[in-house]
């Protein structure tokens, strides 16, 4: 049976409070669950490929034709996270998701951006610590940062409460740093087409919990989730085929396109770019001031819907409109040799 918005609010609230004060892991399933879902695992994974290639670099400066007509310095985005910030299962760096965040937010901004994109496939909330220490020896800090972490935490049964303990700690870094920050919360892995049951409704039930506790913890930290849920909607439900990659796992271009429309609406607002009548919350699409851990819960149940802080235990949450992206750009050589001027060396 699915957990409720109520139930899912509650655990989700055990665990970053378990996160915020050093308490170990909560353990959600019996260990016959646990038995039962290791088998299931085993058979899920002979179906399911996970590309061993390595993601397109799309590092670079986007907007160049602003950058004949602006005279200050680049917007700077980073991305962190695993393989689906990093971009795995496109080839072209245009497809990855930063560099469709970077084309369209250079086109709202009419100012160029400066990508540099940490990600790591495989990575999980305990190498975000690495990254922004990675991020912030670079240079100046970025202006806004994407993070999509939490499907390989769920996958390799790490606590949700460490899971999510490392995200705020990473969240707290870069809002000190002076960096806006947008979380892509946990997708639901209960939408990946190979996975069987009872591993669906276990895997959905895992990542809608840990999404839920990290909309909680990054809001308290000061920054903004959207929610992926179920990879986006009904987009990725009726279209498995176009939405998802050749291994069945990783999105494909169109995939990241769609992810990325969700996203841009939080990355413009949390830079103060999008229209300010957009902030107030709109009853009709079923957007209001909630308390935090129900915003989360209700957030991680459908896709695309973003959670900011508003005061105390508040928290607003947004169905914010999505805008077709402009055609995404390829970073030139020379354009990445600006964007690491601008940036700082970079560390591997």
């Amino acid at each position: 049976m699915p957990m409720s918005k109520a139930s899912t609010a509650r655990v989700a609230r055990r665990i970053a409070t378990a996160a915020a004060y050093g308490g170990g892991g909560i353990g959600l399933l019996g260990g016959a669950t646990v038995g039962l879902l290791f088998a299931e695992v085993q058979l899920a994974k002979r179906k399911v490929g996970g590309s061993a290639d390595q993601p397109p670099l799309a590092d670079g400066l986007y907007g160049s034709a602003f950058a004949r007509l602006y005279s200050g310095r680049p917007l700077r985005l980073a991305l962190l996270g695993d393989s689906t910030a990093a971009g795995q299962g496109v080839h072209r760096p245009r497809q990855t998701p930063g560099a469709l965040l970077a084309s369209a937010l250079a086109a709202v901004a009419e100012r160029p951006v400066a990508l540099r994109n940490v990600a790591v496939p495989g990575a999980q909330s305990d190498d975000l610590e690495r990254q922004v220490t990675v991020l912030l020896s670079e240079g100046p800090a970025p202006d806004v940062c994407t993070v999509m972490i939490g499907a390989n935490d769920v996958t390799h049964r790490m606590p949700p409460a460490r899971s999510v303990r490392h995200l705020s700690d990473a969240v707290a870094r870069l809002r000190t740093a002076g960096c806006e920050v947008v979380v892509c919360t946990c997708p639901d892995l209960g939408t990946i087409e190979p996975v069987g049951q009872p591993l669906r409704w276990v895997a959905r039930r895992l990542s809608r919990q840990l999404a839920a506790a990290q909309t909680i913890a990054v809001v308290e930290e000061g920054g903004r989730t959207v929610s992926l849920s179920d990879l986006l909607g009904p987009e990725f439900t009726a279209h498995p085929r176009e939405m998802f990659g050749p291994d069945n796992y990783h999105p494909s271009a169109e995939g990241y396109a769609t992810a990325a429309m969700a996203v841009l609406p939080s990355l413009c607002a949390a830079l103060g770019m999008w229209p300010t009548e957009d902030e107030r919350p709109d009853t009709a699409r079923r957007e209001g001031i909630l308390p935090v851990a129900r915003a989360a819960a209700e957030a991680a149940a459908e896709g695309g819907t973003e959670v900011a802080a508003i005061r105390g235990p508040w928290a607003l949450l947004k169905h914010r409109r999505r805008r077709r992206l402009p055609p995404a750009e390829e970073a030139t050589p020379s354009e990445r040799a600006d964007a690491d001027s601008l940036q700082g060396p970079h560390h591997t």
